[in-house]
């Protein structure tokens, strides 16, 4: 019996915990929430995640919410079968903190805001759209950021993936592909050659190969991606 039950929605922050998972190699369950009847808002969800957004893990010890904290809890509790995070003694430590909470706290909550800006100026389109051209900005200061780190040899970018090179893979899929009615020419791949080259090593992995079959991906997810096609539920 599967100790870890995820819940998740395709093409949704819970494809990162899904490859972590994979990567792993533990045995878990998921369990889909539904986003067209707002299953994230009800009471049974809620008192998984009370913030409800996804993804939530259900695990022995009790419920974990917020994508960072699961898949750290994850590498940290899992570090004797795989080496996805660096060992809490370790040099290295803290600047891979650093960097795993920048993908969480900013690059991550800033496309949140380029996705849904009404959450934040309401139904203005105006300010819609002056919002969303502030945030491609500061997007592409953050990608420029990463691509740096990413080709400096540092924490993450190597050929042995850890939890950065995972969260990395989906924040460079989801601008290429969202939102859906809008002008994405911002964005381009091939503008951080040392990110292109995480997006084609993440892409290689089993756990992606899981991660397209699950969730009904095209074969080339971070580097060419395009709209899923999910066996169940939706991604928007």
């Amino acid at each position: 019996m599967a100790d870890y039950v995820l819940h998740y929605a395709p093409d949704n922050a819970s494809l990162v915990i899904r490859l972590v998972l994979e990567e792993l190699g533990v045995p878990y369950q998921t369990k889909l929430v539904d986003r067209n009847m707002r299953a994230q808002r009800s009471a049974a969800y809620m008192a998984l995640n009370p913030v409800g957004r996804i993804p939530a893990l259900e695990t022995p010890h009790g419920p974990v919410f917020e994508t960072a904290a699961i898949a750290l809890w994850l590498a940290d509790t899992h570090r004797d079968t795989v080496h996805l995070s660096p060992y809490l003694e370790a040099p290295d430590r803290a600047r891979f903190l650093s960097w795993l909470f920048f993908l969480s706290n900013t690059v991550h909550a800033e496309l949140r805001t380029l996705f849904y800006p009404s959450t934040i100026v309401g139904e203005n389109a105006e300010a819609q759209a002056a919002l969303q051209l502030r945030t491609q900005k500061n997007l592409l200061r953050h990608y420029t950021l990463l691509n740096a780190e990413c080709d400096s040899g540092g924490v993450f970018g190597s050929t042995t993936p850890n939890l950065c090179d995972f969260y990395t893979a989906a924040v460079l899929r989801w601008p290429a592909i969202y939102p859906t009615a809008s002008d994405r020419s911002w964005f381009a791949l091939s503008n951080w050659p040392a990110l292109e080259r995480l997006a084609h090593m993440v892409e290689a992995r089993p756990s992606t190969a899981a991660l397209i079959m699950a969730e009904g991906m095209g074969p080339t997810p971070f580097t060419k991606p395009a709209p899923p096609n999910p066996p169940e539920g939706s991604a928007i």
